[in-house]
């Protein structure tokens, strides 16, 4: 989505955040419903509840790292590579021009 948002035109920070928000409520829905389908077997009680909490306690413990990876790490490696080898020809140039310092942006005049 990221890179749709870039040939749009938008910069990459901007293109980065407006991918994040438009993912961000999938996201959290898909994880809602998996972390609350696991809390049964979570907090489970009675013969053989040991393995059911072990596997419950994986899938919460799993789906929550993995949903503060989607939201926050990943957003931010795909920044930092996409920074040192996937420009876009007008980044590129703007960074070219810019001597390779400062925030990376397309000039106004070469937006689409």
């Amino acid at each position: 989505m990221a890179n749709q948002q870039r040939r749009k035109g938008l910069a990459l920070f901007d293109a980065v955040i407006e991918a994040s928000t438009l993912r961000l409520r999938p996201i959290l829905m898909t994880t809602l419903a998996t972390v609350l389908g696991a809390l049964p077997l979570a907090i489970s009680s009675g013969a053989g509840s040991e393995a059911r909490q072990a596997i419950g306690w994986v899938v919460v413990g799993g789906m929550s790292l993995g949903t503060l990876l989607t939201l926050f790490v990943i957003p931010a490696f795909y920044t930092l590579i996409v920074r040192k080898i996937h420009l876009i020809p007008e980044e590129r140039e703007a960074l070219a021009t810019a001597g390779g310092a400062g925030p990376l942006t397309v000039p106004h005049d070469k937006q689409h």
